[in-house]
């Protein structure tokens, strides 16, 4: 599983960025966590405003810092 958050660096991206890893250390998944910080990568995904939370290429919320709930919700479906 990939886990991309999607943001040129603010402390709403980072936030999300740990929520993530959160997420995945309260799962116990398996799941390789990456930052997107190159605006033409983040443009690719549809996404104008940031943070967002892309999982195996699926945008799973854009513009807001999700919960850690949504987002263990996103990764066991």
């Amino acid at each position: 599983m990939k886990i991309e958050i999607l943001g040129t660096g603010c402390a709403k991206c980072k936030k999300t960025k740990e929520l993530a890893e959160k997420a995945v250390k309260e799962l116990g998944v398996d799941a390789e966590i990456v930052k997107v910080e190159d605006f033409d990568k983040i443009l690719g995904y549809g996404v104008m405003v940031t943070p967002a939370l892309v999982i195996d290429g699926d945008v799973k919320v854009a513009g807001k810092v999700p919960s850690v709930e949504d987002i263990k919700k996103w990764i066991t479906k």
